[in-house]
């Protein structure tokens, strides 16, 4: 991780110059490239030009300067693709995962005194200038106030929320033009979606309220720890939370069989009370959104940016869904399916039954007789090469409901983790605590 700050682009002017000149620089090194493998006699593919190691190198080092919008939508494709992606593409875009380059000093506190005025230190007897974590949006400082309650401050980027429509537009531009996304497959009904779930995570002030809630509905659940909310020194673009020590989960991959399994318990259960108690779940199952606290045996729950609201409708229609699994009926999985509104009444039966296979390969951790292995599994290789394989049907493609897609996010992203973690879950008993919601929080 390197430590040196570049200026972010704030303009949209800026931005979409930074951007291409990035396409001027790939389309030239692929002009390049491609004249030197037919001077050679080579074959020439326009993927492989396209994804030749300089231009991921660009491509990447670019969306980690710009950050904001044109950053997320490169880590959704690196995280959600995982081994889709050619090797020397995911390598390169798995730096985006961690951590974006931090804005100059100068910078940070042009936007200190934007928000909080010329005065603005006088809130803090300290506020440490470097930050400690570093994400697409923003960047995490940590802050002492005059009372000594010590806070983590979330701050925007600048330029960020009014960049949105263009940064996806751009990423995305350069996303079909790499050939990764089939050209049957719709995509453009996914990228608005895409840009109105970004807005909602550049409203930081929303997000402390998310805060809030989740505080509130977990608070009968000792195994969750969220940070309090500091709404006197958050605004929009910054978020003041409260400051709490945890060990990333990736500090366990050696720890104990007992406690890897009982963070991957924790996060699966956590799911189930967010989809059938909260109505709401927060869709980014990024690791870096939690730690664990070894004293307390809490998971901490750091960010809440990508919250949902899940409509009463949705959460039962799961529910039935997670029930036929668990029990071997696929009449009543094709039912939950389509009262989720995963399929139109004229679907085509062979599209029909490849969902109906992948909504059953997805259950079948709550179909094992014992702690389900995620380690030994091959459930998430199945589930993508069945994903591609319906993906190949251009005539039956069938967008499915946008929440749905980030249900689904939610729950591939905690298998994964739990994989990672080789844990050993009772996803069964866990589900089996959760009745069908009726009318209560689920709204």
């Amino acid at each position: 991780m390197t430590d040196k700050s570049k200026r972010v682009p704030s303009s949209r002017i800026s931005r979409l110059a930074h951007l291409g000149g990035l396409a001027s620089k790939v389309a030239s090194n692929v002009v390049l490239s491609g004249a030197k493998q037919v001077l050679s006699g080579q074959s020439v593919s326009k993927k492989e030009l396209l994804l030749q190691p300089k231009n991921v190198h660009a491509v990447a080092d670019k969306l980690a300067h710009l950050r904001g919008a044109a950053m997320k939508l490169g880590q959704l494709v690196s995280m959600d693709a995982g081994d889709l992606l050619p090797k020397e593409l995911a390598i390169l875009l798995e730096k985006l995962r961690a951590d974006a380059q931090p804005m100059p000093h100068k910078q940070l506190v042009q936007l200190l005194k934007q928000h909080w005025g010329p005065n603005w230190l006088d809130k803090f007897s300290h506020l440490e200038l470097r930050s400690f974590a570093r994400a697409s949006i923003g960047q995490v400082h940590e802050a002492t106030t005059e009372s000594g309650e010590k806070l983590a401050l979330k701050i925007q980027y600048p330029g960020v929320a009014n960049s949105i429509d263009s940064d996806v537009d751009n990423v995305a531009m350069l996303i079909k033009m790499s050939g990764l996304i089939p050209k049957q497959v719709v995509i453009d009904p996914l990228i608005e979606e895409a840009k109105q779930q970004l807005l909602v995570e550049t409203d930081y002030f929303a997000e402390g309220q998310r805060l809030q809630e989740f505080k509130e509905g977990l608070k009968n659940y000792p195994a969750y720890r969220v940070p309090n909310f500091y709404p006197q020194y958050s605004t929009g673009s910054i978020l003041a939370m409260e400051y709490v020590v945890g060990k990333e989960l990736t500090c366990y991959d050696s720890a104990s069989q007992t406690q890897r399994d009982k963070i991957a318990t924790d996060l699966i259960r956590l799911f189930f009370i967010e989809m059938f108690e909260l109505g709401a779940i927060q869709s980014d199952p990024n690791l870096a959104n939690y730690l664990y606290d070894d004293k307390m045996q809490q998971v901490v729950l750091l960010d809440f940016g990508a919250s949902r609201t899940i409509n009463m409708s949705l959460a039962q229609g799961y529910w039935s869904l997670l029930r036929a699994g668990q029990t071997y009926d696929k009449d009543a999985m094709t039912d939950a399916i389509y009262e989720i509104g995963y399929f139109s009444d004229d679907i085509d039966d062979a599209y029909r039954d490849i969902v109906l296979e992948l909504f059953f390969m997805a259950t079948e951790p709550l179909r094992a007789k014992q702690p389900f292995d995620f380690s030994a599994s091959d459930i998430a290789a199945r589930i993508r090469d069945k994903g591609m394989d319906l993906s190949t049907r251009e005539r039956q493609w069938h967008t499915p409901p946008v929440d749905a897609l980030f249900i689904h996010r939610k729950l591939a992203g905690l298998y994964l983790i739990a994989a990672r973690l080789r844990a050993k879950v009772e996803v069964s008993d866990l589900f089996s605590q959760f009745i069908k919601p009726t009318g209560q929080g689920a709204e």
